[in-house]
């Protein structure tokens, strides 16, 4: 009963409610980002009253004050008033940090969030590919870094309010070396929140490379070609795709995290008439900066590693280089 009226008030509404947010280490939490991905989750753990404050750029702090934090699509609208803080204005030590922000921006975002670390701080990446993983290792110690993947269909219209096209949403984390920890369950009493799918993967670094697999496959597919998943097929590009998700997947079994079974990354990318697309592609054909080297290009280097011969990524490697040089 008193969780649903948290919920439903929030803890500043409820004073009950602090007695659950606020029973374990875990209570004060940063995310770093409020754009498609950050703003989701970050709106998500707002309405059920958790402490969340968001590290933006001045820009866009503005402009969340301006509007609020809004969520539309899927034939509703919801907005929360955020609680914001700039680099230059932060001087607390958080317990959570969700860092949400693209891999190109990482080394300002180390930067930024530094003072926001403490000696028991919890940091949970939602970044693509694995080359994050290292970098925050070696910043902030293997002990603060949990690994994560979550999944949700959103992005920034032009009011800077995030549009959610789909369903879907889900959010797990667990430990670097697996298995089930002491914060793991403190971190699911605090992060486990009505709005997405929540859970502790005991195996979450695999679960990040299988990821990797997915997102490099529809990538390379739909930047390659230059349509979506639906316009490929249409062009009888199915066992291209196909030969696309065998490289990647072949790259992570060298790692030597095979992926169990590709057939549903497969179905994704030669399922006749989808509208599928990645955030390459999405970038490259609005003329934005991508994730290119990160996404495609570190999977290409750490094939050779692995004397593996990637042609098709490479190839789709290349196009988004091209794409960088003539934003240049």
């Amino acid at each position: 009963m008193i969780t649903a009226l948290c919920v439903a008030l929030g803890s500043m509404e409820f004073p009950a409610c602090a007695t659950l947010t606020n029973g374990g280490r875990f209570v004060k939490v940063l995310i770093v980002g409020a754009g498609a991905t950050g703003g989701y989750f970050g709106l998500r753990l707002a309405q059920a009253g958790r402490d969340v404050t968001f590290l933006v750029r001045p820009k866009r702090a503005a402009a969340l004050r301006e509007r609020g934090l809004r969520l539309v699509g899927l034939g509703h609208e919801e907005v929360v008033t955020p609680q914001l803080v700039t680099a230059a204005e932060l001087d607390t030590q958080y317990d959570v940090v969700l860092l949400s922000v693209k891999a190109t921006g990482l080394s300002q975002a180390m930067d930024d969030l530094a003072p926001a670390i403490g000696p028991t701080t919890v940091i949970v990446p939602f970044l693509n590919g694995m080359a994050h993983l290292d970098l925050l290792n070696e910043r902030f110690g293997k002990e603060a870094v949990l690994g994560g993947v979550v999944k949700v269909v959103t992005s920034l219209n032009a009011d800077g309010d995030i549009v959610q096209s789909a369903p879907l949403a889900t959010f797990e984390l667990g430990e670097q070396e697996g298995g089930t920890s002491a914060r793991t369950k403190e971190l699911t009493a605090l992060l486990d929140v009505p709005g997405y799918e929540f859970a502790v993967n005991h195996a979450i670094v695999p679960a990040m490379w299988h990821k990797w697999v997915f997102i490099a496959s529809v990538g390379a597919v739909t930047c390659l070609m230059g349509g979506t998943v639906g316009e490929v097929v249409a062009a009888g590009g199915s066992s291209f795709s196909r030969a696309v998700v065998a490289e990647a997947a072949a790259v992570s079994a060298a790692a030597g995290f095979p992926v169990p079974d590709v057939t549903p990354i497969e179905t994704a990318v030669t399922q006749a008439g989808s509208s599928l697309t990645s955030s390459l592609y999405r970038d490259m054909t609005a003329g934005h900066s991508t994730e290119g080297e990160q996404i495609l290009g570190d999977l290409v280097d750490r094939a050779l590693r692995h004397d593996l011969a990637t042609p098709l990524l490479n190839a789709a490697r290349l196009r988004l280089r091209v794409h960088e040089q003539q934003r240049a």
